[in-house]
């Protein structure tokens, strides 16, 4: 048994992931999918964000300057503090002033780091819709019906892009456990086959036979 297993050849890919291992700031983009695809969400998430936010505080008004002020600053300091979390990882990451595994993959694009920023979005982005659609139906805010109608109308688009936002982040996190687990239970690796030889199989033929004549 002992020269069989010395006669196997190291497994190439295993060798690879080794190597790989030793280098820390390779780490940051092992899964370059993932990333670009975060990284497009965050870039897209800080220009919606910033655009919806200038437009609002652009079009402040006497009769509506409460609530474009309130909802338009929000969503430009949603989108700095977006970008200040996309610019700090980078400078980690550039700096290697993070060293482990886990904290890499907290911190890199796709990691969890990501995962709260996004689901932070969503929630602030759902809770002043909620708040404008509530007072425009309310009336409770100052102003002539085409200011209610601009409120409604602002209130609903902000929930729907809530609403995908959260429908999203649930999607890929379920994606995400979903690849994590998988392999770790039906991997082809993990799948042992035994091969015996042809000697034992004599035997053990011989063996059955011899078996079944002494019970006939």
């Amino acid at each position: 048994m002992e020269q069989d297993s010395s006669r196997n050849p190291p497994d190439p890919r295993r060798m690879q992931n080794d190597v790989l291992e030793e280098h820390t700031e390779l780490w940051w983009s092992r899964e370059p999918v993932k990333s670009i695809l975060c990284y497009t969400l965050a870039v897209l998430l800080i220009l919606a964000c910033g655009v919806g936010g200038i437009v609002l505080l652009s079009t402040t008004t006497s009769r509506s300057g409460e609530w474009r002020l309130a909802i338009g600053a929000t969503l430009c300091i949603l989108a700095l503090l977006v970008l200040l979390k996309q610019l700090m990882s980078s400078a980690v990451q550039d700096m290697h002033c993070v060293q482990r595994r886990e904290h890499i993959d907290m911190l890199k694009s796709g990691g969890l780091s990501d995962i709260l920023v996004f689901l932070t979005s969503a929630i602030i982005i759902l809770v002043c819709g909620v708040v404008l659609l509530i007072l425009s139906f309310s009336g409770e805010s100052p102003g002539s019906s085409t200011v209610l109608i601009t409120m409604h109308t602002v209130g609903v688009t902000l929930i729907i892009v809530g609403v995908v936002m959260l429908f999203v982040i649930v999607i890929y996190v379920i994606i995400i456990l979903f690849k994590y687990c998988v392999p770790s239970h039906f991997h082809p690796r993990n799948i042992t086959v035994s091969f015996i030889s042809g000697p034992f199989n004599g035997m053990h033929h011989q063996s059955t036979t011899s078996s079944m004549a002494n019970l006939i």
